[in-house]
């Protein structure tokens, strides 16, 4: 994410509204989002939005087609409510710092568990 103390305030409260906008949704094919972080450009014209979707792989499909159809009104509603030179353009992206993470610990338990076995 980018630095800067304006930037990061921003980012923070884009991420803030958006999940709060997320819930809202009365689409259930939504399931079960995390907004985890926000990347706004330095021109405020568009944000990445980096979320988590609990389920298997069928429902994290489902979450993310669900995310896309609601993107124009998680806009919307952003800029009713936050006053910005622009509202950003959202682009809704699974968060790799998550799978990275699960990754990570699956290879530690193989790792775990060829020594222990």
């Amino acid at each position: 994410m980018r630095g800067g103390s304006r930037m990061q305030r921003v980012n923070e409260l884009l991420r803030e509204v958006v999940a709060e906008e997320i819930r809202e949704l009365k689409d259930p094919a939504v399931g079960f989002v995390t907004v985890t972080g926000v990347d706004t450009s330095p021109d405020l014209r568009s944000a990445r939005v980096y979320y988590t979707a609990m389920g298997d792989e069928t429902q994290q499909e489902e979450s993310s087609r669900a995310l896309s159809r609601a993107t124009v009104r998680v806009q919307s509603r952003m800029g009713a409510q936050i006053r910005l030179k622009y509202t950003p353009r959202l682009e809704f992206r699974v968060d790799p710092s998550i799978a990275a993470g699960l990754h990570m610990e699956e290879v530690l338990r193989i790792v775990r568990d060829h020594e222990h076995g």
